[in-house]
Parts: C-alpha cells; structure tokens; sequence
C-alpha cells in the first residue's frame, strides 16, 4: 500500500494525539507561571520533533544494528499503537501513558517523551522510511507539517480546553482513539501478511 504525504502527515497527528495530549499539558503546566507556559511547550515540541527526526534519519540503521525485521516492527508497532488506542478509547485513571503527576516544571519527560514521541509515534516514523527510503524529503515533510500542527494546538491548549469542555475533549479522544485502532490493525495485517509470505 503506497502511502500518500497527506496520509503520512495524518498518521503521524495521530500517533503524536496533540488534542489528547491537552488535559495533560494543562494540568502539568498548572504550577508553571503563566509567562513560561509557551517557552515550556515549544521547547517541548522541539524535543519531540529532534528525537523524532533523529530516528528518520537513523531508525534504519538501528534496527539493522538490533536485527530488526520489518515485519517485527510493523507488528510490534501495530500492538503498541492498538493498546494506546484502546486506553483513548477507554479511559484510564492515570492517562494515556500512566505518568504521574509532576511537582516540578516538567522536562523532556512526560510531556516530550512518551506523550508526542511516545513509542507509536517512533515505531511509525521508523516503518515510513523502511517502507520507502528514497521518500524521506516526504516523511520528514509530513513530520514537519504534523509537529507544527501539535505545536499550534498545544499552545492553545489552555482556550481549546476551556472551549471544548472535559466531554468534548473525552469525545475527541475517543474518534482519535477509534482511527488509531483501525491503523493498528492495518499494520498488524501487514506484518502478519509479510511474515506468512516469507515462511
């Protein structure tokens, strides 16, 4: 299956789920001050976009270090992105990625890894450029595009938060969550596929 730029750029918002991602940001930059705030997510997305960026360019490589298929990565990146979708979906008491509420002005760590460069979103970066090597001008355009789409949110978190409401945040959550299943399988399907035609 050849996988368009708009497709890619919509995987990869997926994955990185900024509009998920909101109730966490908002409620670990309570206790920042207020003119910080901004400083805090753009330093944050930054982060997210290097060590994503890192893994276009090196991802292939390190999966040939650790002899890596694939195929096993479709797979694993298949599961991964299905348990993710499965607690947007169905709520869980301690968020997405089970981080704990932070005291102190959060860095790196939960809101650059693992809440936008969590595992699917690595996982899915390295998997488009296994696919096609020669399409990385499209893969790191479609990063580009999907890292300041989440930056534009992110940065509005606090007025869309406020807009929207606890139910309409859950709400959109949950249509994400539902697209992220049907991708899951999607890649499953074709790990599963490329591991049964080289039997």
């Amino acid at each position: 299956m050849d996988i368009s730029l708009a497709s890619a750029t919509v995987i990869i918002l997926l994955v990185m789920d900024p509009l998920g991602n909101i109730p966490l940001f908002v409620s670990l930059l309570k206790k920042v001050p207020p003119h910080r705030r901004n400083r805090v997510i753009v330093r944050e997305c930054a982060i997210a976009f290097g060590l994503l960026l890192f893994f276009v360019f090196f991802g292939r490589w390190f999966l040939t270090l650790l002899g890596l298929s694939d195929t096993s990565l479709n797979i694993a990146g298949g599961v991964i992105l299905f348990i993710i979708a499965l607690r947007l979906i169905f709520k869980h008491p301690e968020g997405v990625f089970g981080t704990d509420d932070i005291e102190a002005e959060p860095f790196i760590v939960p809101l650059a890894i693992p809440s936008i460069a969590g595992p699917s979103a690595i996982a899915t970066v390295v998997l488009l450029v296994s696919r096609a090597p020669d399409r990385i001008v499209d893969w790191i355009l479609a990063l580009l595009i999907a890292s300041v789409v989440t930056l534009v949110l992110l940065l509005a978190s606090g007025r869309i938060a406020r807009l929207l409401g606890t139910r309409g945040l859950a709400a959109m959550d949950r249509l994400m969550g539902l697209l992220l299943t049907a991708i899951a399988v999607e890649m499953l399907l074709k790990g599963i596929e490329s591991f049964v035609h080289g039997l």
